[in-house]
C-alpha cells in the first residue's frame, strides 16, 4: 500500500506562540490541517498547486 503523505509536521509558516498553527504532510500530495482542529480534516494539494500557493505567499500576494 502506498502512503499518500508522510508524517505531519508544523509548517515553517505557522505563527510562533500565537496559536495560529498549521501542520503539513508531504508526499505524493501535500496535506494541510489546522493544528487545533485536527478532527476537521485536511486540505490536499497536488505538487503544482502547492508550488503556486507557496510562490504567492512568498510574493506577499495573499
Amino acid at each position: 500500500m502506498t502512503r499518500k503523505h508522510q508524517d505531519w509536521h508544523k509548517s515553517s509558516y505557522s505563527g510562533g506562540s500565537t496559536g495560529n498553527c498549521v501542520e503539513v504532510a508531504e508526499g505524493t500530495v501535500t496535506a494541510v490541517r489546522d493544528t487545533q482542529n485536527r478532527q476537521d480534516g485536511h486540505l490536499s494539494f497536488s505538487a503544482s498547486e502547492w508550488k503556486v500557493f507557496l510562490d504567492e505567499v512568498r510574493a506577499d500576494n495573499l
